[in-house]
Formats: structure tokens, sequence, C-alpha cells
């Protein structure tokens, strides 16, 4: 797995946030039985900077949580039986590994978010990207018959992480 992490702000955590990062990554592939090695960009930024990103890309003006960019496009979330025979445009021709595509996370949000929520900065964080591996896995809340397969996935790998809410 390459795991690549950008910052575009000071970070105020109080624990490796670097560390966390990828290990929920790559938890979450193992979780979903990923079956190729993966790569996985996650920038980390401030309030203007994701929503610079949303205005542009969602033409949504104010800044959100989080915002995952797929590479890939699924017939079926969490089905990756097409990359077998899908383009060579998928991998990563310099490590063969499969591009999944991008997160991008908010850490004004991820502040806010911890507090308004009653849980750790901690919490929060891993919950984002949680989050959006799954999307970048083809899952989706919009519709509820959607969410109801993408929400109880989220906690699911938080506690098996043992990333509770009253813990952190």
């Amino acid at each position: 797995m390459s795991f690549y992490l950008e910052e575009e702000c000071p970070i105020p955590f109080d624990f490796t946030y670097e560390k966390l990062a990828s290990e929920v990554v790559a938890f979450c592939l193992s979780h979903e039985n990923f079956p190729y090695e993966a790569e996985v960009n996650l920038t980390l930024t401030d309030n203007e900077g994701i929503r610079n990103v949303n205005r542009e890309y969602r033409q949504i003006d104010r800044p959100t949580d989080v915002l995952s960019f797929p590479m890939l496009s699924y017939e079926k979330a969490g089905d990756f039986s097409f990359l077998e025979n899908e383009s060579d445009d998928d991998f990563n021709p310099d490590t063969g590994e499969v591009m999944l595509g991008d997160i991008i996370i908010s850490v004004d949000k991820v502040l806010e978010q911890a507090e308004n929520y009653g849980h750790s900065v901690r919490r929060e964080f891993a919950f984002l990207i949680v989050h959006s591996m799954l999307h970048l896995f083809g899952y989706d809340h919009i519709e509820k018959e959607d969410a109801d397969i993408m929400e109880p996935k989220q906690k699911e790998i938080l506690n098996a992480m043992n990333i509770l809410r009253e813990q952190g």
C-alpha cells in the first residue's frame, strides 16, 4: 500500500495523525477484502481550502468536513471483480498499485465536529477517513437504502479498530 499525506495547514492534533491515517486506510482495505495493493492520497487542509475544492468540483460554496474523489467506477459498491478486466489506467504504472483516489479533510471541521459530537478529535479524524474510504470503494449514503449499507460498515470498522465514541 502506498499512502501519501499532504498538509496544507497547521495540524494541531495531539496524536500521531499520519500513523493513524495510514492504519485506518490499511484496515479498510483489509476489512473490505480489496484484492490488490492500493494507493491512497490524503490532503489535510483548512475550511478555506476545502471550501475552494467544494466550490470548484461540486459547485457548493461552503466548507465541508471531507471530500472523496474515487478513481474507480463501480457497478456495485464493494465489488472489485471488474478490476480483473480493467485497463491499465486504474493502475499506477510505476508501482502496479490500484489508484483508489483522493481524500481531502478539513482540520477545522475535525476539531469543530469532535466538540459538537462529544467525542475525541482522534475518533472524528478516523471516522472521516473510514467514511471517505468507503466512498473510494463505491459506497454512498444519498439514498436511504445506500446509507443503510454504508453507515453500519463505518461503525463496524471503527468498532473493530477499537476507535469508539467514548474513548476516541
